[in-house]
């Protein structure tokens, strides 16, 4: 008789917890609905931060962060969080990039390697961005840290060896690149390429690299120009975004890659054709052929004298229409001109710039040409862009 009734009451508590589980379930998932309209009716009420840097001909400007975690790994944030920062910010693209070889928070949260995106996918929808699905590889050095982009599906790639995980990326069409060569903890003295990143390069495995990750690396933007590689610079956001940065008074690190549309196949194609710069600060970094044009995109000629006589003072009137305060620097001076040695050129302002001359070989305005380099506009650690 004893047994019976144990038996009776070990079946019931076992129902009942299965009961249980199943009624915390079930409100877990209604749970998470809300949180979810929550959050968007929060972002929603708030202002969005527009940040002025403006297309180039043929191309939209898109601003990027393609490296971020979440709880999901080593991050202290929801996914959703990353979305509606990046939504507050006025960001187009963002990845979240959680690491596929540790999770600081496994004790708390049991899920796969694709969860994040999963849960911030249809917020990101909703708000209009674009949500790459992403993960890091994370080894030592070398070859050190990796993030791949566009892939499918990230458990796929839990293997020992850097290569396997990369190639295992490559062949869902991942778009792969380097985070921060020149991380103290793996690189304290020198920042190196060692041979293990060239037979990465060799296979096809290896694309961009940052050159900026809570710092700068001059090397990377060196490696980017001597191999064809695209520029990439990204936040590495662990915690909230506003811890790291005052975001009344500067912008997050950032990747402006240059699209035929806002679509997530035109960045990729963007991406793999390296039609990117590096925004950081006050600063641009990457090719010239791109560098140019968002300079040139970014001012106005407002006022400018149809002609000159011997003696004259000549005014030209420059207005910047961008966030960026331009900083130039005199290379060449117009025949038969004194002009200043160095130009700022403040966001949003306009900026008289006087030439003094006493010439008679320039009659035409338009033929008179002043050749500066933009202090702020790298091309090459020890290049900046000029402009005429």
């Amino acid at each position: 008789m004893k047994n019976n009734l144990y038996s009776i009451l070990k079946i019931s508590y076992i129902q009942l917890i299965l009961k249980s589980k199943f009624f915390i379930m079930k409100y877990i998932k209604i749970l998470s609905y809300i949180v979810a309209f929550l959050i968007t009716f929060s972002i929603n009420a708030q202002h969005q931060k527009n940040i002025y840097i403006p297309d180039i001909p043929g191309y939209q400007t898109l601003k990027c962060d393609f490296h971020m975690h979440t709880v999901f790994s080593d991050g202290t944030v929801w996914p959703t969080v990353r979305v509606a920062e990046a939504w507050l910010e006025g960001l187009d693209v963002i990845a979240i990039s959680d690491h596929i070889e540790y999770h600081s928070h496994s004790t708390d949260i049991i899920a796969d390697q694709n969860r994040s995106f999963d849960i911030a996918k249809p917020i990101a929808d909703r708000q209009g961005i674009i949500l790459v699905k992403a993960t890091e590889v994370t080894k030592q050095m070398p070859p050190g840290h990796f993030n791949a982009l566009f892939i499918t599906n990230a458990n796929l790639m839990e293997f020992d060896d850097a290569f396997d995980a990369l190639k295992e990326a490559k062949d869902q069409g991942a778009f792969i690149f380097w985070n921060h060569p020149n991380w103290k903890a793996q690189q304290p003295d020198t920042t190196l390429w060692w041979d293990e990143h060239t037979r990465l390069f060799e296979a096809g495995l290896l694309h961009g690299i940052e050159v900026y990750n809570t710092g700068y690396s001059p090397e990377a933007l060196n490696w980017t120009n001597e191999k064809n590689l695209a520029v990439l610079c990204n936040s590495d956001e662990h915690g909230p975004m506003n811890m790291s940065y005052n975001l009344s008074e500067t912008h997050r690190p950032m990747t402006l890659v240059f699209t035929k549309e806002k679509t997530e196949n035109s960045l990729k194609e963007a991406l793999f054709e390296n039609r990117s710069v590096a925004y950081f600060g006050n600063t641009l970094m990457g090719p010239a052929e791109f560098l140019e044009p968002l300079f040139f995109a970014s001012i106005e000629i407002e006022d400018r004298t149809a002609g000159l006589t011997n003696k004259s003072v000549t005014t030209i009137k420059i207005k910047n229409t961008s966030d960026v305060d331009y900083e130039l620097q005199l290379v060449q001076p117009p025949v038969g001109f004194n002009c200043p040695e160095n130009i700022t050129i403040p966001a949003h302002h306009s900026t008289n710039i006087e030439l003094e001359g006493d010439s008679d070989e320039i009659s035409d305005m338009k033929s008179l040409k002043m050749y500066y380099q933009v202090n702020n506009m790298f091309t090459k650690s020890d290049s900046n862009l000029v402009v005429t």
